[in-house]
């Protein structure tokens, strides 16, 4: 497993892209601490169509989706 600070991945992210790819597992750290992972994707999550529209059909927007947000509503947003 690699390690490396952010700003090294920033630099080098073509490089590190293509071990992801190969299947390895990469610790992105921030002053030398582990922050995340990066890690390759499942081979049946590799398409495109497996990564855009996986809702699709399983929800509905309704016309008062786009109703005015009232002074009411605006607390819940944390505005």
């Amino acid at each position: 497993m690699t390690k490396l600070n952010i700003h090294e991945a920033k630099t080098h992210l073509s490089k590190y892209i293509l071990q992801v790819q190969s299947g390895e597992v990469i610790t992105l750290c921030k002053n030398d601490v582990p922050v995340a992972l990066i890690t390759p994707l499942p081979k049946e999550h590799r398409s495109r169509k497996h990564l855009f529209g996986l809702a699709k059909g399983k929800g509905k927007v309704t016309a008062s989706f786009f109703d005015r947000l009232t002074d009411k509503d605006l607390p819940g947003f944390g505005l």
